[in-house]
């Protein structure tokens, strides 16, 4: 749902306009022009808490990576990259495929271990997640983008928490329909006691067990389980706004800026193939591939479809697909096939024709 817009004389006829406003304008020689409002000075507001809360992390974060190395169990580096992947899935699976993009439907089982996956991750509760991300594809590289990357790497890898939305962000923000998260009483259970949930669940239980199940030291299981994992899992998160949206091909659209990159990718539980989902951001896969290689969340997606908790997968044809490319691709995209203008004559020449006939 686009955000409203008053209504004010301008002169221009656009296709929408009710034909009475239409017929006044055209025959109203005396209809004042009001002139357009100054845009407000945009002044960036840093905001100390949170760049306080980062700083600590990242610390304590470099403190557990060195814990992980030198003095923890090995079941306890095994526990927190379980959580790393648990919490990715949160994030990939449930705020980004299934409540973002409504890329495919989930029975109720699976969204309540998606919802408890993402208040592991904590990353803000899955419905002020999915708001964010709608306005971010809606007005990509723009103001209103909550991590504009045309302001930079830092700015939309870590920046753009560390200080005030950009008034357009907000404005922007209001005009989304979120009545689909507001209808979903897991979405609007988590959201209700976030603040609750979210410690329990991010870093108590993560500590605690370690520590009770198989004899961790406290100091171990806070910096591993916890500050490490945490802060790791939100660098990868933050990879795909900031280095998918800068270095890359883009085979499917040249003119956007996000790009295939296959490190993050891999990093990101598949989400760095950013060119293909920017273009078709409705593709539960989030890529062209065949396999789960560099998407590991298709695989888990696809398996809960096999139990039939997951169901109407949406994506996106071959023949689409090679449609835009043709159209508006960079040129990298791989070769269709026999016939490709792109395919090596070597390979024309030494490929193996079986039952051949003459044309």
């Amino acid at each position: 749902m686009a955000p409203s817009t008053a209504s004010t004389p301008t002169g221009v006829l656009f296709e929408d306009d009710p034909v009475e406003q239409l017929e006044a304008r055209l025959h109203n020689d005396h209809e004042q022009i009001s002139p357009p409002k100054p845009a407000k000075e945009y002044r960036r507001r840093l905001v100390w808490r949170n760049i306080i809360l980062f700083v600590y992390l990242h610390l304590a974060a470099l403190y557990g990576a060195y814990l992980a190395l030198t003095s923890a169990k090995l079941l306890t580096d095994i526990w927190a990259f379980l959580l790393y992947q648990a919490t990715g899935l949160g994030i990939t699976a449930g705020a980004h495929r299934l409540w973002a993009h409504r890329s495919y439907k989930a029975k109720w089982p699976l969204r309540v271990i998606l919802v408890i996956f993402n208040t592991i991750a904590f990353q803000n509760h899955v419905y002020e997640w999915a708001r964010d991300h709608r306005v971010h594809h809606k007005y990509t590289e723009t103001n209103a983008d909550p991590h504009n990357a045309k302001r930079g790497f830092f700015f939309s890898h870590i920046g753009w928490l560390l200080c005030r939305k950009h008034p357009d962000v907000i404005e922007k923000g209001k005009g989304i329909d979120m009545s689909d998260l507001e209808q979903d009483p897991i979405v609007v259970f988590q959201r209700k006691y976030y603040l609750i949930l979210m410690p329990l669940f991010c870093f108590i239980i993560p500590t605690v067990v370690p520590v009770y199940c198989w004899g961790e030291t406290w100091i171990n299981a806070w910096f591993i389980a916890a500050m490490f994992r945490y802060t790791f899992t939100l660098n990868m998160t933050w990879l795909v706004n900031s280095a998918a949206h800068m270095w890359g091909d883009r085979p499917y659209d040249k003119y956007i800026n996000p790009s295939e990159n296959k490190g993050v990718s891999m990093m990101a539980l598949g989400e760095g193939w950013h060119n293909y989902h920017h273009v078709f951001p409705w593709d539960y896969k989030t890529s062209e591939l065949g396999d789960y290689s560099a998407n590991t969340t298709t695989a888990f997606i696809d398996f809960f479809s096999k139990l039939g908790w997951a169901y109407d997968l949406k994506t996106v044809s071959p023949e689409m697909i090679k449609k835009r490319a043709e159209r508006t691709g960079d040129g990298s995209h791989p070769v269709w096939g026999w016939g490709d203008k792109d395919i090596p004559s070597e390979d024309i020449q030494e490929a193996v024709v079986i039952n051949k006939k003459d044309d």
